[in-house]
């Protein structure tokens, strides 16, 4: 559950479900809803009537389209994305205290907007914060051939290739022992 001291994380439940979805396209309505509850999502709008199957569905289409955003590379593209996905589904945005959540931003078109909807505003503009924070894009798809995991990046620094230390390790393994083989 998301602890209400350090707030939201829209851009960690962003990969989580991206993630999520990614490696199961047909991930259960269950399933979804367990991801939304951790990242602080209310149960009671996660119940079969207020999340439905079609809800559901609606939000694994949404994560296929920003994940053209997650796997871009450059930041000029990437920002025409964001722009076009907060024109399309944003809404002016405002500050909410809700559910004994501390402050945060909203940018969905209301409470009446569909979960993707809100879901791509949110996503979008969450990615938009990292991107005018560090001035490039941090996030990234793994680059180990066996990995297809999206990060969201470690900010300042060199850019991160690899999704964990663990791929990162056995790309170099791999390197090492086709440079000894050769």
């Amino acid at each position: 559950m998301n602890d209400s001291g350090q707030g939201f994380r829209p851009v960690q439940r962003l990969f989580d479900i991206a993630n999520a979805v990614r490696a199961a396209p047909d991930l259960p309505r269950g399933a979804l809803a367990e991801l939304l509850a951790h990242h602080g999502e209310d149960a009671r709008d996660l119940t079969a009537t207020a999340f439905s199957a079609r809800d559901a569905d609606e939000l694994r289409t949404a994560v296929v389209r920003i994940t053209g955003v997650l796997t871009e590379t450059d930041p000029d593209r990437a920002a025409e994305e964001l722009n076009a996905l907060l024109a399309a589904h944003a809404g002016p945005p405002r500050l909410s205290r809700h559910d004994g959540h501390p402050w945060h931003l909203h940018v969905g078109r209301g409470d009446d907007a569909g979960w993707a909807d809100w879901f791509l505003a949110a996503g979008a503009l969450a990615l938009a914060q990292v991107l005018t924070e560090h001035g490039r894009i941090t996030w990234g798809e793994c680059a180990s051939a066996r990995c297809a995991t999206l990060y969201p990046g470690t900010g300042p620094g060199s850019a991160q290739r690899y999704c964990s230390a663990t791929c990162a390790s056995r790309e170099r393994v791999a390197a090492h022992r086709l440079r000894a083989k050769g």
